[in-house]
């Protein structure tokens, strides 16, 4: 038998998120019981059952959904011939099955310096799990960034390839340099990544110079058009510390509201 509650531990601990659906009502006849349990990974894998063929096939869709918005799910099933009618369902009985998403936010910053750290500090205490990734090794490691998850220390190019942030990541360059922010923009765009939200740290001329740069080497138009940057809620910030403020309270706003703020 499968043991639901340890393969939720053993996914969290590979940071791997995941959407729990539970049979929480029945009536009638049906093939699934209450408290009956499936468990959904990203890439459409499950584990357990909630009774199978159809019904089971939507309850995966739902959780993928929920996967992607962060947002619980309340599903009700009649099962009958009528609304299933390739099914051969008759038993006819209803069931509810409410969709949890187990969702651990990924934050990349490229960069291990001060602003890295203060970002990496509030996003942490907000529930992010934090990689730093930087070009020098000392500036990639727990001693200087205590409240980060996971380290990479390498060329940055090579590094923004090899880690490529996934759809739902959200990612920031905050390096020593334009040169190296445009080296990790530059990365991101040819091995296809769109993350849900990407910022430059800088004020809006860098931005303009950078990008036009970039533009000039072939990166995409679309893809700069994705960038945040100066980037965070305009708050007047000017310490590091108020700069992480702003960036974090923009990384959950595009958590929790979506791409457009609203």
């Amino acid at each position: 038998m499968v043991d639901i509650y340890r393969a939720i531990v053993e996914l969290r601990e590979r940071g791997q998120d995941c959407a729990l659906c539970t049979i929480i009502e029945t009536k009638g006849s049906t093939p699934g019981k209450a408290m009956m349990k499936m468990l959904v990974t990203r890439d459409g894998r499950f584990i357990g059952s909630v009774g199978g063929g159809c019904l089971e096939a939507e309850v995966l869709e739902a959780a993928l959904a929920s996967l992607q918005d962060e947002r619980p799910r309340l599903l009700s099933f009649a099962l009958n011939e009528r609304d299933y009618p390739d099914s051969g369902l008759i038993c006819g009985g209803k069931l509810s099955i409410y969709v949890e998403p187990i969702v651990e936010p990924k934050l990349y910053l490229f960069g291990g310096g001060h602003v890295s750290g203060a970002i990496a500090k509030l996003a942490s205490g907000v529930g992010f799990h934090v990689t730093v990734a930087d070009d020098r090794a000392e500036f990639a490691q727990a001693e200087r960034h205590p409240h980060a998850q996971a380290f990479h220390a390498g060329p940055f190019a090579e590094l923004a390839r090899r880690i490529a942030p996934a759809a739902d990541a959200y990612v920031i360059a905050a390096t020593r340099g334009h040169d190296q922010d445009g080296l990790v923009l530059s990365a991101l765009a040819a091995a296809g990544c769109r993350p849900r939200y990407l910022g430059m740290i800088g004020s809006t001329a860098k931005k303009t110079l950078l990008f036009e740069q970039l533009a000039a080497a072939g990166v995409p138009a679309d893809f700069l058009a994705r960038v945040e940057s100066p980037m965070g809620l305009p708050i007047g910030a000017r310490s590091h510390d108020e700069i992480a403020v702003s960036v974090v309270a923009r990384l959950i706003e595009r958590r929790r509201l979506g791409a457009s703020g609203g």
